[in-house]
């Protein structure tokens, strides 16, 4: 009778999470139709509901009528709970987007493997990518995608599309870098989708390096550094 009982509660939960689930899709689809919402999941606050739309997260109450964005923090761990989810968010919308999205520069023995909002024009850009060869001995895999800070239409903004373009995209990158003059052309790219998974990620500044658990490192760090971070994460995992 006990086991009965026990299994009718959980179901009943069930059923709770999902009509919740439901109700705020409905309700989120309605206000604000625009918004693409990849899962909805209970949090740790009773009648709070994470919801994730790509590489970001808000919190919706389970009536989907109340949207709260913001951090939410265990005061008793100082555990940043949003950012430890949205680690999984970043990665999940990084594999959606593609490698084949992206430039990729390959060590002959890969270990780790890093993506980079990068803005062809930035400073502390081009020195990271001087330094390439340091992190490729290091066996970090490089892939970068395309942050032009001055906006779609800038000369930053062509400079990606006419990389992307190129016929050899590597060496066009690296040329575009050192500021030697590149051909400029036009053709079917990825640098909107670039920008708009930026938007998501809430980047603001230029490189921002985000490793293959979704941890975000903002801004220019030399190879041993960068390796010493990707070790130190792989071993709280």
């Amino acid at each position: 009778m006990k086991k009965l009982l026990l299994s009718a509660t959980f179901a009943l939960l069930a059923a709770n999470v999902h009509a919740d689930e439901k109700t705020i899709r409905e309700q989120l689809t309605k206000s604000m139709p625009t918004m693409q919402i990849d899962t909805v999941k209970p949090s740790v606050i009773k009648g709070v509901f994470e919801v994730t739309i790509g590489g970001s997260m808000v919190y919706v109450s389970d009536d989907g009528k109340y949207l709260l964005q913001g951090r939410l923090i265990d005061t008793q761990t100082r555990t940043d709970l949003t950012e430890e989810k949205l680690g999984g968010a970043r990665k999940i919308a990084l594999e959606k987007l593609g490698a084949d999205k992206m430039i990729i520069f390959k060590p002959k023995i890969h270990t780790y493997t890093v993506s980079i909002f990068t803005d062809i024009d930035c400073g502390y850009c081009r020195k990271l990518h001087s330094e390439l060869d340091s992190y490729l001995a290091e066996g970090i895999q490089v892939q970068y995608l395309f942050y032009p800070r001055a906006g779609k239409g800038s000369e930053s903004y062509k400079k990606a599309v006419s990389v992307w373009c190129a016929k050899d995209r590597n060496a066009a990158l690296t040329a575009a870098k050192k500021d030697q003059k590149i051909e400029e052309k036009t053709c079917e790219n990825p640098v909107d989708e670039h920008m708009a998974l930026a938007g998501e990620f809430d980047v603001t500044g230029t490189p921002m390096i985000v490793s293959e658990n979704g941890t975000i490192y903002p801004g220019y760090l030399p190879a041993k550094e960068l390796l010493e971070r990707l070790k130190s994460e792989k071993d709280k995992k």
